[in-house]
């Protein structure tokens, strides 16, 4: 059984059953050079590049991420930069994959939102740091476990394997979209539905749940 510890656990995809027809198409991107995590808010599933590196997994990325998000989706909610990075190594190339990506949906024409990481985590759990009562060491493990659990309590999609973290960043992006659009996949309180109003949305398309 995995626990919020138990952080090398091998990589597997999680499903949820199948999705709701009236639902319109919405992904969650929790973008990292290591292991990408994707959903639609109730499939989610981690893309793990390997021992690829620099251009090779930059297109690993792109390829993949192209592959699943078809033209005809209608939002995609991208997490943003955490404001505590500084420039050590990786970050370069991180930029370059967010920018890969949002040019990609940009000449493909569709829309995408950034969403701050303490938004993401604020929709989640209903605070920015919902470990702060534990060591000082431990919290950002255990903040992401919380996320976790929030996940498969709330929207059934079990985030399971080395890529559990990123598949519920992702299923939460997912969650927020559709949330914004006017299709909450749950019923949530103000302290966690105010993290909408922290998302940079597009412009182009009506906001009917806010």
């Amino acid at each position: 059984m995995t626990t919020l510890f138990d952080v090398e656990a091998p990589a597997a995809p999680a499903a949820a059953g199948p999705r709701p027809a009236n639902l319109p198409t919405v992904y969650g991107l929790d973008l990292s050079l290591t292991c990408t995590g994707i959903s639609n808010g109730t499939t989610a599933e981690a893309l793990i590049p390997g021992d690829r590196d620099g251009h090779d997994r930059l297109e690993f990325h792109r390829r993949n991420i192209r592959e699943r998000i078809h033209d005809d989706t209608s939002l995609v909610v991208i997490e943003g930069v955490a404001m505590s990075v500084g420039y050590r190594p990786g970050v370069e190339e991180m930029t370059y994959l967010r920018g890969l990506i949002r040019h990609d949906l940009w000449r493909r024409r569709i829309p995408f939102a950034i969403c701050p990481p303490q938004h993401r985590i604020i929709y989640a759990c209903g605070v920015a740091n919902p470990a702060k009562d534990h060591p000082a060491n431990k919290r950002k493990t255990i903040a992401k476990g919380m996320v976790r659990d929030a996940v498969t309590a709330r929207y059934g999609v079990p985030c399971e394997g080395r890529g559990r973290y990123d598949q519920a960043d992702a299923t939460v992006l997912a969650a927020m979209g559709l949330h914004w659009l006017g299709y909450p996949l749950a019923v949530v309180p103000d302290s966690h539905r105010r993290a909408l109003a922290g998302v940079a949305w597009p412009e182009n398309l009506p906001a009917v749940a806010r």
